[in-house]
């Protein structure tokens, strides 16, 4: 249950994911690109309890295949590493080895185990890492130590960084969480092309976090939509090196939903900057869907919508096609009573009660100019709602993967 005298959760104004309590990060420039920073680091004081999910692409990337194992060692991890322009994907025995000789090189440059490093890439696909490249940017490690350089440096496509901070108080003690993200094409339900890291200097059981990073990736990250491609890099890390000392934090500790609730936050919002910042797009596109049976069916049929590159050109061309909502919504493969099914679109209602009713162009116009653009799906099966995002489809997305490796 939730403490009635704690403090409201607070978002930190231009905080990043070194915010917490014994973090630092940098970013530096390798030679990767040509002048963009390429490999940013994390790393904690302590060792810190840690938490990972991963691309359900049956093609997994080398560096999740040496995170994984470094997971499930201990659950623990005091470092992450990252190299932009290059996923190190579908690079056979030759990639695995070099991703753990990443991990190898990070563990004697910050001095601890190997398997308390973690290793993500992201880039192109299929072209073995330069090593000479990745070694001279691990051994400038702990160089620029800023965390906004960190967050400069994991970007591909992006066009700016993803960053949040939030401080929330539990058994008297101001606990702050944080994340940064990359992520802006092949960005699809069930995790995309995204890397996300979030801190946090909260005391938290190892299996309560994975259970709950879990719970919330499937409530955010796996709520967000871009292209409908899914990935061979994706990954969620989270770090908590409990050095606020509160109790342990589980599911039975009295503040656990208020934890839970605060970490939400930073992820939904980390998620939602991800689908804003879609290739190409001009709009972030918001889909709640209420009245279904279950969470699950409000989530398939908002991820229905958002997925759709007829609603998504529609969004961007601002032409109120509510059609398309409609056959998005009935291929969802949830069944419901049609006559209880109601769209808007913002303010504007299209749809009530199974039945398309007269409404104002103009408004529906002005809702789809916005930079936030709101569809709402109204059902009578249930009690349950859940929302997605994602954005709108342009020209300029064409433009920027018809040119990507060059």
């Amino acid at each position: 249950m939730k403490s009635t005298l704690s403090k409201p959760i607070k978002r930190l104004m231009h905080a990043h994911i070194d915010q917490p309590k014994g973090f630092i990060a940098g970013g530096v420039h390798a030679g990767l690109r040509k002048t963009k920073l390429d490999f940013g680091w994390v790393f904690s004081e302590v060792p810190a309890n840690a938490a990972g999910v991963f691309t359900q692409n049956t093609f997994q990337a080398a560096p999740l295949h040496v995170t994984k194992e470094a997971l499930n060692q201990s659950s623990k991890l005091q470092s992450i590493i990252v190299n932009a322009a290059n996923a190190n994907s579908y690079t056979g025995e030759q990639g695995l080895s070099d991703a753990y000789k990443m991990q190898q090189l990070a563990a004697q440059k910050l001095g601890v185990t190997h398997d308390l490093v973690a290793v993500a890439s992201t880039g192109v696909i299929g072209e073995m890492l330069p090593m000479d490249l990745i070694a001279a940017g691990i051994d400038r490690i702990g160089e620029n130590k800023n965390a906004e350089a960190f967050e400069q440096a994991i970007l591909t496509t992006d066009t700016k960084t993803k960053h949040i901070a939030v401080e929330v108080e539990i058994d008297g003690k101001t606990i702050t969480i944080a994340g940064a993200a990359k992520g802006s094409g092949m960005i699809h339900p069930n995790m995309a092309t995204m890397l996300s890291f979030i801190t946090t200097d909260a005391k938290v059981d190892a299996n309560s976090l994975q259970a709950g990073l879990r719970k919330i990736t499937d409530q955010t990250f796996n709520r967000i939509t871009v292209d409908g491609d899914c990935s061979t890099n994706d990954m969620v890390l989270i770090l908590a090196n409990g050095m606020q000392n509160n109790q342990t934090l589980n599911e039975n500790h009295p503040e656990w939903d208020r934890f839970i609730e605060a970490w939400n936050i930073v992820s939904r919002e980390l998620a939602k900057m991800i689908a804003r910042d879609g290739e190409g797009a001009t709009k972030l596109i918001s889909v709640t869907v209420e009245g279904t049976k279950t969470e699950n069916d409000a989530a398939k049929i908002a991820k229905s919508v958002i997925s759709s590159n007829l609603v998504k050109t529609a969004i961007y061309g601002e032409d109120a096609n509510w059609g398309r909502i409609l056959c998005a919504i009935g291929y969802s493969d949830v069944p419901f009573d049609e006559n209880g099914l109601s769209i808007a679109i913002g303010s504007e209602m299209i749809i009530a009660d199974g039945m398309p009713i007269p409404f104002n162009e103009k408004k529906c116009v002005d809702e789809m100019a916005k930079d936030t653009v709101q569809l709402f799906v109204g059902l009578k099966e249930g009690i349950a709602k859940a929302t997605a995002w994602g954005c709108d489809l342009t020209y300029d997305y064409v433009k920027i993967n018809a040119s990507y490796r060059t």
